[in-house]
């Protein structure tokens, strides 16, 4: 395949329980080019408190052994770090303190609320959630936008009520805030996440959709990470498949891959 997943979870994460040698081997028998392990920090997470506090100490302590084990194959080390405005000197303070090759900075909780949780939508319209949700990820870039790549950007659509079956559009509705948010991260040197988990979750395009890829190119943005957001071996590279000509057909014919979180290119073919 010689793609890299650049987002993956093993039982550092509190949503996972995978050994990290087992995401390794499948990741090696997938014919890959290398993995990035981006464990879950979601400080002052309200809907499970401490659910996604991560040993940050531990994770460090284990990387070495694991690339050691991993041989050539190659293994980062990475963090997807979960942003709310009020934990952005937390969030400076860790990163200067650990010295992670990647750093996604993903948007899960929207004004205390995560969209994974079904009250989030419950007696709103979805166009007030949707909107609700873009505002929250723009306001979190505002805040702190010291990370390599910004994950999954229409992450609330893996939840809300529509059809996920069916051709649908992240963008349009909302695209003078989308457009705000893409142009922040084209001017700060911020990646844009093709994240393949939204197949997972029964979504026919990955996060974000092809309408807001497409916009992000035209806007003149460069700079793309792909990540199937697996938290158990089977679910590594998922959609790969689709990934070079959904890709191309965006404008796009290479990503990057973040070594001391300075971005490499490498051909999507």
């Amino acid at each position: 395949m010689k793609l890299w997943d650049n987002h993956m979870h093993c039982h550092f994460s509190g949503d996972s329980d995978a050994d990290p040698l087992d995401m390794i081997e499948k990741a090696r028998q997938l014919g890959l080019s290398g993995i990035t392990f981006t464990d879950h920090l979601d400080l002052d997470y309200k809907e499970e408190p401490h659910l996604f506090d991560l040993d940050l100490d531990a994770c460090e302590k284990a990387m070495p052994a694991l690339r050691k084990e991993a041989a050539p194959f190659f293994v980062l080390h990475g963090l997807e770090l979960g942003l709310q405005p009020h934990l952005a000197q937390k969030h400076a303070d860790l990163l200067a303190s650990y010295a992670f090759d990647y750093v996604i900075g993903s948007v899960h909780v929207v004004h205390t609320r995560d969209p994974y949780y079904p009250v989030y939508f419950e007696r709103r319209d979805p166009a007030e959630a949707y909107t609700e949700y873009y505002q929250a990820v723009y306001e979190n870039l505002a805040a702190f936008h010291n990370f390599d790549a910004l994950g999954h950007l229409d992450y609330v659509f893996r939840y809300g009520p529509q059809d996920p079956a069916q051709p649908y559009d992240t963008y349009t509705p909302y695209a003078p805030l989308i457009d705000d948010i893409l142009r922040f991260l084209i001017a700060h040197d911020i990646a844009l996440e093709v994240n393949t988990g939204a197949f997972r979750c029964g979504l026919s395009v990955p996060n974000p959709c092809p309408q807001i890829l497409k916009r992000y190119h035209e806007l003149g943005g460069k700079l793309i990470t792909i990540g199937a957001d697996a938290h158990k071996p089977s679910d590594i590279a998922l959609g790969f498949d689709r990934l070079p000509g959904f890709l191309a057909s965006c404008g796009f014919d290479e990503y990057m891959v973040y070594l001391h979180r300075v971005p490499h290119p490498h051909s999507i073919y």
